[in-house]
Order: C-alpha cells, then sequence, then structure tokens
C-alpha cells in the first residue's frame, strides 16, 4: 500500500509513492518506462542499437508498456530477434480513433521502400544493412519509362523518397559519407497480404514501362 492508500498496478508498475517523480505525479510506470512510452510515441521506432537502455526496460516492462498503450488505442510490436519495436493504431475491428499518424507515399516512395525491405530481407539478420543513395537510385530507373523523359526530374523525385525515407527514420546515415543504414523496423512494416497487393499493382505498371522490370518485384518475392 502506498502512502496516499492507492497501490500501483502489478509487473513494472509500482505503488504511486515508489514511482512518483515530483509532487502531485499520479503515474504508475516507473521512470524508465515512461520514457520508453516517449520514444515510441515520438518514433518512428525504438532499437536496442540506438536506444539500450530503452530496449532494457521495454523488455523489462513489456506487459506494463502495452498496457499503457492499449489506454491510447495502440499497439506494440515487437521484434525480438531484430531488437527493434514500434507502435501503430490498432487493427482491432472496432471503432476507435487513429492516434498515429499516416504519411502518403507516392509510387516512387512505395518502389524504394520495398527495395530497401528487399535488401534487407537478403542481407539476413545478423548485419547491418547499408545502402548507398546512387546505387538505390539505380535500382529505381526501371520506373522512369520507355522514352527516358525529365531525367532531371526524376532524379529529383528519387531524392525526395530518399530524404524522405530518412527524415521517417528508415534510413540513418554511418560514419561513412553516402552510407546509410537501413532500419531493421522495415521487416514488419509491411504485411505478407500488402506485400502481395503491392506487388501485383507493381508488376502491372513495371510491365507497362518495360517487361524486364518486372523481374525487380519478382526478387522481392523470392525473399518472403
Amino acid at each position: 500500500m502506498s502512502e496516499s492508500g492507492v497501490p500501483g498496478p502489478a509487473g513494472g508498475e509500482g505503488t504511486l509513492s515508489d514511482v512518483a517523480l515530483w509532487e502531485g505525479d499520479t503515474g504508475t510506470l516507473r521512470e524508465p518506462s515512461r520514457r520508453v512510452l516517449v520514444q515510441l510515441l515520438r518514433g518512428p521506432y525504438l532499437s536496442a542499437s540506438r536506444h539500450g537502455n530503452l530496449w532494457t526496460a521495454l523488455l523489462s516492462d513489456e506487459d506494463a508498456v502495452r498496457s499503457s498503450l492499449a489506454d491510447l488505442f495502440l499497439d506494440l510490436v515487437i521484434d525480438h530477434a531484430a531488437q527493434v519495436a514500434f507502435v501503430r493504431n490498432t487493427s482491432a475491428d472496432v471503432d476507435t480513433p487513429k492516434v498515429m499518424r499516416t504519411a502518403t507515399l507516392t509510387f516512387l516512395d512505395t518502389a524504394l521502400l520495398l527495395h530497401l525491405r528487399q535488401t534487407l530481407l537478403q542481407e539476413g539478420g545478423g548485419r547491418k544493412t547499408i545502402v548507398g543513395a546512387d546505387e538505390v537510385a539505380d535500382q529505381l530507373q526501371v520506373y522512369r519509362g520507355k522514352d527516358n523523359a525529365d531525367i532531371a526530374g526524376f532524379s529529383k523525385r528519387i531524392n525526395s523518397s530518399w530524404q524522405k525515407m530518412v527524415k521517417y527514420g528508415l534510413l540513418a546515415a554511418t560514419s561513412t559519407e553516402g552510407r546509410f543504414e537501413v532500419s531493421p523496423v522495415l521487416r514488419l512494416v509491411f504485411g505478407a497480404e500488402e506485400i502481395a497487393a503491392v506487388q501485383t499493382e507493381y508488376r502491372r505498371l513495371a510491365a507497362e514501362v518495360e517487361p524486364s522490370s518486372a523481374e525487380l518485384l519478382d526478387t522481392i518475392e523470392e525473399t518472403e
């Protein structure tokens, strides 16, 4: 029983007197777990490599953190093998408010995401996946069109998509200039059904550009 006579929930939560950080603080999570919540809500993800202490706190208080997120209509997604976690709007078949904002992706944004995810899966889970903007841009040239019109404009669109991935934290600069690490969270972003639907549409569009371009998407399917 706490000094106020109100016990805190079990698990990673303590009594109100145990976890209070300031006068009038009625929170029930310990400080490390609160910081975990903040990072998860800020996004785009929490990882052991970038947030070591928070990752440890998450594993210690997973049930309590998950419960607090559920109060906000959010699901906690954890990949223990990749050591990453993120939150998303609940997928339950009920009418709930959408707390997390979603970003609208262009055709090229999605093509870039799929390529990065493919590269991540091909590398396996044992090491970091490092890519360069130029090499990725080369892989996306299949979407430029048969007439190769507006090369400069297409390059700008690729760069815009690239910068968007950096902004979202899906690409992170490394100590080597021009080289970026692909976030392991991309393994979890697309489910099997979503991948299949996107592949079907992109294969059709790629074939309209150039029949051999569909091979780019076939390789994605092979890594699933």
